[in-house]
């Protein structure tokens, strides 16, 4: 890659910095992770501790040894030799884009935002993947706003297609055509959307999935069935409630909250889904939700 300067952004080209941080390990920021690296991006991936950055690394590790598999590289040992996984902020310094990927909690996000510009060049853009809190919001953590904008992924990232583009009212405007074009390095499509509770894609999705969590409480049919009605009868390739498993009950309650203080009653959790997340139900990562998934488990 080219034309970049000394910190790794760009200067006068949409290309992908050479150098990108991503920060957060879970599956989600490691499959962040992972699609900057088959981009041919160096990445740096920030977590809280050693134990965390351990686990951090075995995940895009196992996501770019299936991409070897899948004849998407040639050899994963080269790709992973671009990943620095670190528990140092500081490390991010020379990164050119940085992907904020930590848990939906609005107090976290506000405070990595800011250890983040602490540690990169006035120049470089700075992403959040929140799924639905407003980037307005968030902005306010940073002392240059105009660098901030978003970039909502979705679950599973190797899989998926989209990125939400999110620009918010202090975003310069010229980091839109560079947003659209840094997405479409990583071979996925953008859809760009004005700053709004939930955006385009969160705002649709959690309402689908309420109401049928809404439906299974009523008895009005099954989960599988309520599924197979949205993929075989509307062509959704995943039913409401599985895609709610595969994202985590806990989160979609967290987004559902949130809506709901900004958007209205519409948007209030069913009880079926609070009880599921106090009882520790939280899909597929603890093994059970509305589906089982005890088999992933073992």
């Amino acid at each position: 890659m080219t034309d970049a300067d000394s910190t790794g952004a760009v200067t006068g080209s949409p290309r992908l910095p050479v150098r990108c941080g991503v920060v957060g390990g879970g599956r989600m920021g490691a499959g962040i992770a992972h699609a900057l690296l088959l981009a041919g991006c160096d990445v740096t991936l920030v977590e809280r501790d050693a134990q965390s950055v351990t686990a951090a690394r075995g995940r895009v590790e196992r996501a770019v040894e299936g991409s070897a598999k899948r004849g998407q590289v040639d050899d994963a040992g080269t790709v992973m030799a671009r990943l620095a996984a670190v528990a140092d902020y500081g490390d991010l310094a020379g990164s050119g884009l940085v992907v904020e990927a930590v848990p939906e909690d609005l107090d976290l996000k506000l405070v990595t935002l800011r250890a983040v510009e602490d540690a990169v060049s006035p120049d470089a853009v700075i992403a959040s993947n929140t799924s639905s809190i407003s980037l307005d919001t968030l902005a306010q953590a940073l002392a240059r706003p105009e660098r901030l904008l978003g970039f909502h992924f979705f679950n599973p990232v190797p899989a998926s297609k989209l990125v939400e583009v999110v620009i918010a009212g202090a975003t310069d405007p010229a980091l839109r055509a560079r947003a659209v074009a840094w997405v479409e390095q990583i071979k996925k499509t953008a859809v760009v959307v004005k700053d709004a509770p939930g955006f385009a894609s969160s705002r649709l999705g959690v309402a689908l999935g309420l109401e049928a969590i809404r439906m299974v409480e009523a008895g009005v049919a099954s989960a599988a069935d309520i599924d197979a009605a949205m993929t075989l009868g509307y062509g959704h390739p995943t039913g409401p409630l599985r895609l709610t498993d595969l994202v985590g009950l806990d989160v979609r309650l967290g987004i559902a909250r949130y809506l709901e203080r900004e958007l209205g009653p519409r948007f209030a959790p069913p009880k079926l889904l609070v009880e599921l997340v106090e009882q520790g139900h939280l899909g597929r990562k603890t093994g059970k939700g509305f589906y089982d998934w005890s088999e992933d488990q073992a």
